[in-house]
């Protein structure tokens, strides 16, 4: 296979391809970071305005969950690390260990989305939804509960992307309709599934660590 097979219009070489393609997705990352840094920011300012309320809604959230996704999520990046690392290579023979990855990597991320669903069935069930019947009565605990769906929400979607992402590559990978070897389409791929892994280990303390060393 030659590097024609990757080429894509404007771009006249591969290397200006992948130059173009990694700042791009810098470009696109920065912009997520603040995106995700605003809300963390929001969550800093509610929890000095109401610190109590917010330990008080952290012992609610169930650790367990959390931390298996965090497992899980740890473990996608490194499969998703191996597929990007393979792919630079170059080296045609480890194309089957690429597709494997990349296949590892979306059954991951399919599984953090299951395990957040039983989690948010659990929250439902316990009235942790912000609103008349919640059931948390210390101040600033609702407000606690409003950041924690929306920001694990959002990340979830962002997940939901990334599945999109590399599935996409999986699928023509692994029907040979694409050539993996030094693709930047893996790269970019990669880079934003770190980020993704990054904004869990923020969102992994910040949701479900509050008031657990207090007993």
């Amino acid at each position: 296979m030659s590097d024609t097979e990757i080429l894509q219009e404007p771009w006249a070489r591969v290397s200006r391809q992948r130059e173009g393609a990694t700042f791009g997705i810098w470009v696109f990352l920065a912009t997520e970071a603040l995106f995700f840094g605003a809300l963390f920011l929001t969550y800093a300012i509610g929890r000095i305005e109401n610190p109590a309320g917010f330990v008080a809604a952290g012992r609610e959230t169930d650790v367990f969950y959390g931390t298996l996704n965090t497992a899980i999520l740890l473990t996608s990046s490194l499969t998703m690390a191996v597929a990007s690392q393979a792919a630079a290579e170059g080296e045609a023979a480890l194309h089957r260990l690429v597709v494997w990855c990349l296949g590892a990597t979306v059954l991951l991320a399919l599984a953090f989305l299951v395990v957040k669903g039983f989690e948010y069935r659990e929250d439902v069930e316990k009235h942790l939804v912000p609103g008349r019947d919640f059931a948390i009565v210390e101040r600033g605990a609702q407000i606690f509960f409003a950041l924690y769906w929306i920001i694990t929400g959002v990340h979830a979607i962002h997940v939901s992307v990334g599945i999109v992402l590399i599935s996409r590559l999986w699928i023509m990978a692994a029907t040979r309709r694409m050539k993996v070897e030094k693709n930047p389409q893996i790269e970019v791929a990669g880079l934003y599934w770190h980020f993704v892994d990054i904004v869990w280990i923020f969102v992994y303390p910040l949701i479900y660590l509050p008031g657990r060393a207090t007993g």
